[in-house]
């Protein structure tokens, strides 16, 4: 096991990790989603009438349709399909007109799961200034600079900087990029919150990011590769994700925790 990973290990059984974690990914279950007042305006005004094909079309329009139904997914990528599918629209609409509105509001205003809000928050600790060092948004203001730095822009746009300079040959976006002690890193940033499923290819992902070769970069600088992963995979058992530490100890995997005193130690 790489050497900070086993430190992740040990923070993440020995102390306090999940109240220290929370600084950086501060997940709320409470925030619930808005529902403009014009639009459920529009919604009541198609349930009281009884207007099923306006009434599909008004909560296709929401983030979150209030019927779990398999035929939604097509109906909300292919609005002219409403028009097509009159059962299928008077089906839905049979349902939630026996749901009524206070139901179906509640439906569609439940709070994001939380592992749909993680994506930012680790940006967004970026940019508090955790680190100690100047964070850039700008890639070429973060090129120039001669100092210790953070670039931290879209993940397409800190993927297409290295790529342009660092040689990053990879179809994915980056979550991290830094200049410290002249070398440049680049990494994936995941809460992997269980195992299996929808985890285990997150944890791929972050993988992925650091397995992908190289290309030769024009700055002619040493790049470094890293995983900054936290959540469940740091748990000592047989799942897949603490199996894979155990046999890669080339690679670089660690908690966001370990973050600063890893860089500093470059």
């Amino acid at each position: 096991m790489n050497y900070w990973t086993q430190l992740s290990v040990e923070l993440a059984n020995q102390k306090n990790y999940l109240d220290m974690l929370f600084k950086i990914y501060p997940l709320s279950s409470n925030v619930r989603r808005e529902v403009a007042s014009t639009k459920w305006e529009n919604i009541q005004t198609a349930f009281d009438a009884k207007n099923n094909k306006d009434l599909i079309k008004e909560l296709l329009g929401l983030d979150l349709f209030p019927i779990k139904d398999s035929y939604v997914a097509y109906l909300k990528r292919d609005r002219a399909s409403v028009e097509r599918n009159p059962e299928t629209v008077n089906r839905l609409a049979g349902m939630l007109y026996e749901m009524g509105l206070n139901e179906i509001f509640e439906k569609c205003s439940a709070p994001k799961e939380t592992n749909r809000q993680v994506g930012p928050l680790f940006k967004r600790w970026i940019s508090t200034g955790a680190l100690g060092v100047p964070v850039f948004t700008d890639p070429m203001s973060f090129l120039n600079c001669e100092s210790n730095c953070v670039l931290n822009c879209s993940d397409s746009e800190m993927a297409r900087f290295a790529e342009e300079n660092l040689g990053y040959n990879h179809d994915k976006g980056l979550d991290f990029v830094a200049k410290f002690g002249g070398k440049y890193i680049i990494g994936e940033a995941k809460f992997l919150t269980d195992f299996g499923g929808h985890q285990d290819s997150q944890f791929a992902d972050a993988v992925s990011t650091i397995t992908a070769p190289l290309n030769s970069n024009k700055l002619g600088v040493e790049v470094i590769k890293i995983a900054i992963c936290d959540g469940v995979l740091y748990i000592t058992s047989k799942n897949k994700m603490h199996k894979y530490l155990n046999k890669h100890d080339d690679q670089i995997i660690l908690s966001g925790l370990l973050l600063r005193d890893f860089l500093y130690s470059i």
